[in-house]
């Protein structure tokens, strides 16, 4: 069994951000919601709301759009320039990706990457509300072990030190850099 992050490990940069450029491209009205969204970051960096709160704010424009479609869409441009090469290095037929980006928009994705399993953060697709916790850090390791209590994986890919209480638990652990693996100790 392998564990991967998604953003910055598996792709290059943030796919949520970059699926919201996409959005503005081809629906360009959703620009009036950026005033709503950028308050919720104030919230959020003023410690107003927590992480899990500031997203809703920031998938805001999920209730004006149909964000299952253009995911879809979204993934059949995006994959083949954005994902790191060496992805295609470490074969295993276990692949768990476990990411803190919204479940229903990283489904395309892998089913086009052939991972078996996603654990990621449950975001309803019409409203942008939080049906779970936000899964990062300490939440991704929590969510793993709820689904897999005996597992021993045998690599994990991440690119962020918050990744490490998922990443621990594998007996190899290779940090992300630049695209590049870097095996840590």
């Amino acid at each position: 069994m392998n564990i991967y992050d998604f953003d910055g490990t598996i792709h290059r940069g943030d796919s949520s951000f970059a699926f919201y450029r996409y959005c503005l491209l081809h629906r360009p009205y959703i620009i009036l919601l950026l005033p709503a969204q950028l308050f919720g970051v104030v919230l959020y960096l003023l410690k107003r709301i927590d992480l899990t709160k500031m997203k809703e704010f920031l998938y805001l424009y999920y209730r004006w759009i149909d964000a299952e479609k253009m995911a879809k869409q979204f993934w059949d441009q995006d994959i083949p320039k954005n994902i790191y090469t060496w992805f295609e290095e470490y074969p295993c037929d276990n692949k768990v990706l476990v990411s803190a980006s919204p479940e229903f928009f990283l489904q395309t994705a892998c089913e086009k990457l052939g991972i078996g399993t996603l654990i990621a953060s449950k975001i309803d697709p019409k409203t942008g509300k939080a049906l779970g916790p936000n899964c990062s850090g300490q939440e991704k390791k929590r969510q793993f072990l709820e689904q897999f209590p005996d597992a021993e994986p045998e690599n994990s890919f991440f690119d962020k030190s918050k990744d490490l209480y998922v990443s621990n638990l594998a007996k190899h652990r290779y940090k992300i850099v630049r695209g590049i693996p870097h095996e840590q100790n």
